[in-house]
């Protein structure tokens, strides 16, 4: 089966109830093809403001997303995740955040071409994703080359990619893939954040997952990418 996650012949589809509720939320919450819309509008229609224009993908219970926003009143965040049930929990939360310097997507991290124009973000967060460690479904990994790819276009020059994994798969496999690209420089690697980099952004929060990995002893690992574009 060709996969169309990249292409324009892609399209979303559900039965999912969660996919309807998440309607009650649309002040904020942008669906599927809905958020693709808003490309290139992401500061002027859906913010209505111009700032800094932040992307975390993989939000997951949002309490980065959340933390960070209160914290960063002057940055537009938009956070992503894919699943359902779990994006309808956050958005209630989000409901009644105090600060509303964010929006919300369900959607795939694989678009982000189809979500943002180019030079439209300044930084994009990836922190503790699936893993997929089964040699099998290693392909099924967002960070390989299509992604920087895309991911290159949408960053403004300078532009940067923050990243933390518990899994010294994950992480290896990443460190190949940067190895390749020409895009990035990793300005940032180490295989154990919180004892080799105590004062870096990256060791200055602590996510749900991340709690659960440093309680079992689990040394995290972080990167720090930025963009080779010029001005």
């Amino acid at each position: 089966m060709v996969d169309l996650t990249y292409s324009d012949e892609f399209k979303y589809s559900s039965t999912n109830p969660y996919h309807d509720k998440l309607d009650d939320f649309k002040d904020f919450v942008y669906r599927d093809h809905e958020a693709e819309e808003m490309k290139g509008k992401w500061n002027s229609e859906a913010f209505k403001r111009e700032a800094p224009l932040y992307l975390e993908i993989g939000s997951g219970y949002g309490h980065f997303m959340m933390e960070f926003s209160q914290n960063n009143p002057d940055v537009n965040f938009v956070g992503l995740d894919y699943r359902f049930k779990r994006s309808f929990s956050l958005a209630r939360k989000l409901s009644e955040h105090p600060t509303k310097n964010f929006k919300y997507l369900r959607g795939k991290g694989e678009r982000i071409h189809f979500l943002f124009e180019e030079n439209e973000l300044d930084r994009i967060f990836y922190f503790f994703p699936d893993p997929w460690p089964k040699t099998r479904h290693q392909k099924k990994r967002l960070f390989q080359e299509p992604f920087l790819n895309q991911a290159y276009k949408v960053l403004k020059p300078g532009g940067r990619i923050f990243i933390k994994t518990d899994h010294d798969g994950y992480a290896e496999f990443m460190k190949e893939v940067m190895d390749k690209n020409e895009d990035f420089e990793v300005v940032m690697s180490t295989a154990n954040l919180r004892e080799e980099l105590p004062d870096h952004f990256l060791a200055s929060f602590t996510t749900k997952f991340e709690k659960i990995f440093l309680e079992k002893g689990i040394k995290i690992k972080a990167f720090e990418l930025v963009s080779k574009k010029k001005d």
